[in-house]
């Protein structure tokens, strides 16, 4: 075989001459299709009997002299068994991957530029305030922080800086705004969960008042009554509350919950760190009705991989129902109580577990609490199995409370409250 020139090469470029393969020796090959601008070097070899063919470079970037080493350099690893053809793609498609990955990745402060101009700017009277919120508090805490590297404890450290500041009411701003952020970050795939949505405004620091509403064994007959009979609440809804008061999760822990999160035939919910607002997973058990009323929710829930997808037009923003969903629909409740609040559903499990005889360590474990002082720092034990117990202590409870309690006998019931 007569090696290339590069006179030749150039001779058969200005004549157009094409063709499929002509060889210079060594497995190094000339390529010039009709559909070429300029002609490509092919390096073929043998690997295990079988021949592959790759692409070194184009006559423009890789002159004839070069080639030939390149094709020298593979004929030795290939000659050592290394698939080079495929050892290329696999370089390829890892930097690719790489490149796309690093393309994708949004900082907080893009996330908030983005989200002002699409979901604020010429809708909302005073757009200023939240420009405001995002300049002074949010970008300088998180800004530069990728927005699927943010975590709850970020969001906690924001919004404490903001309220040690002397400033409460601007932290509940800063927190309803960061939550609305992330949930658009979910909506144009950014981000997977939202790191603020296992937060309530009283956590924040806000100016609200303390509150210590907990239902009495009587109010919980007379609300699950009045859930029963109200018009406009669905059985999703109802099914909603009442895991809220019995598991004692947090709102949006419930309402954002995947269906991989549990495995209901052992009984467990699996809530994973970056969804609770302390920033540790927890295995929560679930007691049988809590189990049955699942299921029945994955029915509901036609194939969604949400405990609660978004309803109507919902779906828009987020891929689960928002978080004003179920205080939306509670409203609707004619209970004739004292008002209260979907959060209020915590304490008062708090308050009942204490009055069930339930230890106090049990009862903070089963709202996910840090235990306090010494025994907090020293106590990495969950209570796995006490609160199993506790929870289904409390479940046969609320299952003779929602039947009457005509032969439940009231126990000292505590108002205060626990935390949020």
């Amino acid at each position: 075989m007569s090696k290339l020139t590069d006179v030749q090469i150039r001779n058969w470029i200005k004549a157009g001459d094409r063709f499929e393969g002509r060889g210079d020796g060594g497995g190094l090959y000339l390529r010039f299709r009709a559909a070429d601008a300029v002609p490509s070097w092919l390096f073929r070899y043998r690997l295990m009997g079988k021949q592959r063919v790759m692409v070194i470079g184009n006559y423009t970037n890789l002159s004839l002299a070069d080639a030939r080493k390149e094709a020298k350099r593979l004929s030795a690893q290939a000659a050592l068994g290394h698939d080079v053809a495929g050892q290329k793609q696999e370089r390829k498609a890892e930097a690719v991957a790489k490149i796309e990955a690093e393309a994708r990745k949004v900082t907080v402060a893009d996330l908030a530029d983005d989200y002002f101009q699409r979901m604020i700017a010429g809708r909302w009277k005073h757009p200023n305030i939240v420009r405001s919120r995002i300049e002074k508090d949010i970008k300088p805490a998180i800004g530069k922080m990728k927005v699927e590297s943010v975590r709850p404890a970020d969001i906690d450290a924001m919004l404490q800086t903001v309220v040690k500041r002397g400033a409460p009411t601007i932290a509940n701003d800063v927190l309803r705004w960061v939550r609305r952020m992330f949930d658009y970050a979910i909506k144009r795939h950014l981000c997977e969960y939202n790191p603020a949505g296992a937060f309530d405004l009283a956590d924040a620091g806000g100016k609200e008042d303390a509150r210590d509403r907990a239902l009495s064994r009587s109010e919980l007959v007379a609300f699950f009554e009045a859930m029963r009979s109200a018009k406009g609440f669905s059985v999703e809804n109802e099914l909603a509350v009442k895991l809220l008061l019995l598991l004692a999760v947090r709102k949006q822990e419930l309402t954002a919950a995947r269906w991989d999160e549990f495995d209901l035939d052992a009984a467990v919910w699996h809530l994973p760190a970056e969804r609770t607002k302390t920033g540790a997973a927890i295995s929560i058990p679930l007691p049988t009705v809590a189990v049955g009323w699942l299921r029945d929710l994955h029915r509901l829930a036609c194939g969604s991989a949400y405990v609660f997808p978004a309803r109507k037009m919902q779906h828009r923003m987020i891929p689960h129902i928002h978080e004003n969903t179920l205080n939306v629909a509670l409203s609707k409740v004619k209970h004739g109580l004292d008002p209260f609040t979907i959060h209020d559903l915590r304490r008062t499990a708090r308050t009942h577990l204490a009055g069930l005889g339930v230890p106090p360590h049990v009862a903070e474990k089963v709202l996910n609490h840090k235990l306090k002082g010494v025994e907090g720092r020293y106590d990495r034990y969950d209570y796995f199995e006490e609160r199993k117990g506790a929870l289904n202590q409390w479940a046969a409870l609320i299952g003779q409370l929602e039947q009457g309690g005509a032969d439940v006998i009231p126990i000292h019931e505590k108002r205060a409250g626990g935390k949020g």
